[in-house]
């Protein structure tokens, strides 16, 4: 019975997590292997290996966008967090109405709304293109939450300390601000690029040709409906699991005490 619970006060060893962890994986595998013999389906995961050229297209396709989406999110998550704050009353009444009409509206909505009437007035043909900054839009909201959440829990007292040292602005937000931010921003953007990855199938909805995009195709021609979207997933836990175990490790490196 020791061997499924884990000693209080003690660390779980590394074994019997990774005996428990594969216990959990193997229920789940044989429940959804029931499940299927229950509905009479055979998988025949070989019709995937009969257009490798697509899913490899799609694959990179999907890392390109979410790589280029990350790096615009970042800066107009930055930009409108500093905005928030601003004196000038409407840079931060954009800002702030920005954040809340993304955050408040699904991803689906507005890839059809900027995609079909923003592009299109403004010309903007090039559906990668398009769909990289839909993304971008989309996660810089959320990635502004994280970094104005996290300058706002810093402690007051650190900021009087540091002008008390005689530190000026830009020392301030150099020596104090900027490294605390950085530890407390790292785990959370890591675990928000997992979710850029995720939220990039749906630009299969304007035909960027992603994975999920490539993997639609494919059910469509051998009519394995059930192989290629578990084919997709595998890809996908592939891309973000990684993430993941990098987010973890990033907060428990960066995790201290105030």
């Amino acid at each position: 019975m020791n061997f499924f619970l884990q000693t209080q006060g003690r660390p779980v060893s590394p074994l019997k997590a990774a005996l428990n962890m594969l216990l959990v994986c193997a229920a789940v595998i044989a429940f959804f292997w029931v499940s299927l013999l229950r509905i009479s389906v055979e998988l025949d995961f070989t019709v995937l290996a009969q257009y490798p050229l697509w899913i490899w297209e799609g694959f990179k396709t999907t890392v390109l966008v979410s790589l280029m989406s990350l790096v615009l999110s970042l800066l107009l998550g930055a930009l409108s967090a500093a905005g928030s704050s601003s004196r000038v009353l409407p840079l931060r009444y954009l800002c702030k109405g920005y954040v809340t009409v993304i955050r408040g509206t699904p991803l689906m909505m507005q890839i059809y709304l900027f995609y079909y009437i923003v592009g299109t007035a403004w010309g903007i043909e090039n559906r990668f293109l398009s769909g990289a900054l839909i993304l971008s839009l989309f996660e810089g909201a959320y990635i502004c939450e994280i970094i104005r959440g996290s300058y706002l829990s810093i402690d007051e007292t650190q900021l009087e300390a540091a002008r008390a040292v005689g530190f000026d602005k830009k020392q301030t937000l150099r020596h104090v601000i900027l490294p605390q931010m950085v530890t407390r921003t790292v785990p959370a953007l890591a675990g928000q690029f997992a979710s850029i990855i995720k939220d990039s199938s749906l630009l299969s909805l304007i035909a960027v040709v992603e994975l999920s995009q490539r993997f639609k195709e494919i059910s469509t021609i051998t009519f394995h409906l059930f192989e290629a979207y578990l084919g997709l997933g595998i890809i996908y836990l592939c891309l973000t699991l990684p993430i993941s175990f990098i987010s973890k490790y990033l907060e428990r490196r960066f995790r201290y005490e105030n």
